[in-house]
């Protein structure tokens, strides 16, 4: 990360008002315009911030001290999903910004830059889905600038929605007005979505046929509780799923995936569930509810109702939280933790 030494730029007189700005790091996905924007804003700096695809691009125009200060919190303060590697800055006579705005992002042909991974469901989001009165209720899309796909939506960059899956779903007037709004936690989420204007969850049998259901989330648990398998579309692709509690059903899954000895990961509802059966850390627990959701190898308790076909002649378990509304939403239907291993034939990528 270059180093800012604010100490040597101060005999630049503060005729100086403008600052051009470059920015490389995972800097896209994260929010960075939108925490720019309102940097700027608390500064009272005029000017504007673009993405590129190489980097991101910034200028500021406004008392000198000012532009220090800026320039120093773009380091110290940028979202915490960002990894800043490098910042440069030129110095230049003021042009005469009216505001600030984000601009309509660049593509640069042969540029490249670090992509943001995807995101688990931010609490926020979390209590969105799960409040009757909220309009993301049950919806198993909901994402904002602190979490949601990322990496598996992104087609090209720059980071935009038009370089996105998401260019198919055209926002609803609410969504834009929080897209617009920079008071709003969705302020410039490309994914930004809801169940007026976003994508459609449905339940299919194992023809790709639709299945009629008035909730498929709902329909989907009772499949479970009935020890069916099912896939669930995830992030990066399809889950196998099933009750992480019969052994039938996950030997039934060993014997359709060909994978009879290789332990399978579950997923579990929250911590509390995570703690009745098995012994789990301070480190641990932190990185379970971490922004990357993994998957953490735990201890086993002696009396647990874990099937011992999940991990066979082993005292230890994969076990990972719920990092998608859907997974939450899934999860809270169902009594009882779930066998979650990818939809691929054993030792297929």
């Amino acid at each position: 990360m270059a180093q800012i030494d604010i100490e040597n730029t101060k005999v630049v007189t503060e005729t100086i008002k403008r600052a051009e700005i470059s920015v490389r790091g995972i800097v896209q996905g994260v929010g960075f315009r939108p925490f720019v924007f309102q940097l700027a804003s608390q500064q009272g700096l005029k000017g504007w911030v673009t993405n590129t695809s190489g980097e991101v691009k910034i200028e500021v125009e406004g008392p000198f001290t000012n532009i220090q200060i800026f320039l120093e919190k773009l380091k110290t303060e940028a979202p915490p999903l960002a990894l800043i590697e490098e910042i440069n800055y030129l110095l230049l006579p003021p042009v005469g910004y009216s505001n600030f705005t984000i601009r309509e992002s660049k593509t640069e042909k042969g540029k490249y830059q670090r992509i943001s991974p995807d995101i688990a469901t931010c609490f926020r989001c979390r209590q969105e889905i799960f409040n009757p009165q909220d309009r993301r209720y049950r919806y198993p899309f909901t994402n904002c600038t602190n979490c949601g796909p990322r990496f598996t939506i992104i087609e090209d960059i720059p980071y935009d929605r038009l370089t996105t899956t998401m260019k198919k779903f055209k926002m609803c007037p609410e969504c834009e007005k929080e897209y617009n709004d920079p008071n709003n936690r969705r302020f410039h989420a490309q994914p930004n979505c809801c169940p007026v204007c976003g994508p459609q969850l449905e339940l299919v049998d194992n023809q790709g046929r639709q299945i009629t259901t008035y909730d498929p989330i709902f329909a989907a648990a009772n499949l479970l509780k009935r020890g069916k398998i099912i896939a669930i579309k995830g992030l990066g692709g399809f889950l196998l799923a099933c009750d992480a509690t019969q052994d039938e059903v996950v030997k039934l899954l060993r014997r359709r995936k060909r994978r009879l000895f290789k332990p399978f990961a579950v997923m579990m509802r929250d911590l509390d569930e995570i703690k009745k059966y098995c012994f789990i850390s301070s480190l641990e627990e932190e990185l379970l509810v971490s922004t990357r959701a993994p998957i953490v190898l735990l201890k086993l308790k002696d009396k647990n109702l874990i099937s011992p076909e999940v991990a066979p002649n082993l005292n230890y378990c994969g076990v990972m939280l719920p990092y998608t509304p859907l997974h939450h939403l899934l999860l809270r239907e169902v009594s009882f933790p779930l066998v979650m291993t990818s939809g691929n034939i054993s030792e297929e990528p």
